[in-house]
């Protein structure tokens, strides 16, 4: 969910007051310290945006590949069936949820490029174990759950840093615009790679598919390279006194630990409709695998519309609009429970891709605007923790509900939780009331001077 200044206003409950220890003296090997571009600078014209954009597009052009890959290259094994699939892909899934904090606290502690290029190269290492194993034939399933967890947990170190390296590299007005161009990239990269993940396997087989998605990591760390962000202040608090502090920032923030309550609820929910219920019912009733594809094709679609537009939305109450943009998640399992026509089922999933990437950027956005950059990272992790909690047992029980009750009862059930969640989160005064900051009369002039010079 989380994604990832000029002074926001001031906060309905302020969180208390931090004092930053004194930097450390550079080291002769540290590079210079660096300040984000001016405000009027085109995002495409700035170099290390762009170095961003593309490490993030490449590597998840290459995670899309590795999605079919891994699964067919572990069902392709001697003896090999849907219990040890289930093993390997539950042994990639956990670390991302166990290490996540402890990715938050690492990344607040350190140059944050710097543990983003040292994860790419672990994932790569790890994706290259496994192609070689597939390649080889010799694919024990301890060496393959093995490699799969350090995946993971690569993944769980990367993503409280990438939340927290943005701000570094953009100014606080063109935060919003930033995120949604990532977006834009990484949706429009997994849509291709998923598309093509197909052929590829089919044509070079699911080893060399593993390898090409290890290749895009190590691009991805020669990209991430030419950041060179300066090192964080070194502090003399423990990792556990650090994660306490991080506590703190985001429990003191209602609308921060409102939100991530009711997206559990909601990602719990989609998680079911995906991964379970809406297959089930495709295959039951709607005409199979194909019109499955075609409905999830719509979302992912609707995905990348959703990042550009969310890219210029101006609103005043970023979180109210967030939050207001959940609901419209739950009218496709609605539709997928009475068992509408196919086509109204997919522009209802491309409704709700497109409201998923408003609801996206405005949070990473609004978190990155209003949380100390010293402690971004920290509560990004404590997002994304609370976010995922129950994501494993959505997933774990859709199926014994939808055998108790019917498939059609459990979706309207899933429905009726990501309504009642997010009406629940509306409920918070904060969730309500927070403003996201005006634009200075200089800065829209500056924004209306250079889109004039644009060419056209």
């Amino acid at each position: 969910m989380t994604a990832t200044p000029e002074p926001a206003p001031p906060h309905p409950s302020p969180p208390a007051a931090t004092t930053a220890p004194p930097p450390a003296a550079p080291s002769p090997d540290d590079p210079p310290p660096t300040e984000p571009p001016p405000t009027d600078s085109p995002l495409w014209r700035d170099r290390r945006f762009v170095l961003l954009a593309a490490a993030r597009t490449i590597s998840v052009l290459g995670n899309g590949f590795a999605r079919v890959a891994l699964s067919f290259a572990v069902l392709a094994l001697p003896g090999a069936g849907p219990g040890q699939l289930s093993l390997v892909l539950a042994c990639q899934a956990v670390p991302q949820l166990v290490f996540i904090l402890a990715g938050g606290v690492i990344a607040d502690r350190m140059s944050r490029s710097r543990l983003m290029i040292v994860t790419d190269l672990v994932g790569a290492a790890a994706y290259a174990g496994l192609a070689a194993m597939v390649l080889t034939g010799h694919a024990p399933l301890w060496a393959l759950c093995a490699l799969a967890a350090l995946a993971g947990t690569a993944t769980a170190l990367f993503s409280p840093a990438m939340d927290g390296v943005i701000p570094l590299l953009v100014p606080a007005t063109r935060l919003q615009r930033a995120n949604g161009l990532l977006r834009v990239g990484m949706n429009s990269s997994m849509l291709l790679g998923l598309a093509l993940s197909g052929v590829a396997v089919a044509v070079v087989g699911a080893g060399w598919a593993l390898a090409l998605n290890a290749a895009s990591f190590v691009v991805s760390a020669l990209l991430i390279r030419g950041l060179r962000l300066p090192p964080r202040a070194r502090t003399g608090s423990s990792g556990w006194a650090d994660l306490r502090d991080g506590w703190r920032e985001f429990a003191g923030r209602q609308w921060l630990w409102v939100v991530v309550a009711q997206y559990s609820v909601v990602v719990a929910a989609l998680n079911a409709n995906a991964g379970v219920l809406g297959p089930l019912m495709a295959e039951n009733g709607l005409g199979g695998a194909r019109s499955w594809a075609l409905i999830v094709a719509a979302q992912a679609l609707g995905t990348i519309t959703g990042a550009g537009l969310a890219a210029r939305l101006r609103v005043r109450r970023p979180v109210l609009t967030a939050v207001l943009a959940t609901f419209p998640l739950a009218l496709p399992i609605a539709l997928l429970a009475v068992r509408a026509p196919v086509p109204w089922i997919a522009l209802a999933m491309f409704v709700s891709g497109i409201a998923a990437d408003i609801f996206g950027v405005l949070w990473a956005t609004t978190i990155q605007r209003e949380v100390p950059e010293a402690a971004l990272s920290r509560v990004s992790s404590y997002d994304w923790f609370g976010s995922l909690a129950f994501a494993p047992l959505g997933l774990l029980i859709a199926g014994p509900v939808a055998a108790r009750i019917g498939v059609g009862h459990a979706l309207a059930g899933c429905a009726a939780l990501i309504v009642l969640a997010s009406a629940a989160a509306l409920l918070s005064p904060q969730v309500r009331g927070i403003r996201a900051p005006e634009p200075s009369p200089r800065d829209e002039a500056r924004s209306e001077r250079k889109a004039g010079e644009q060419p056209r």
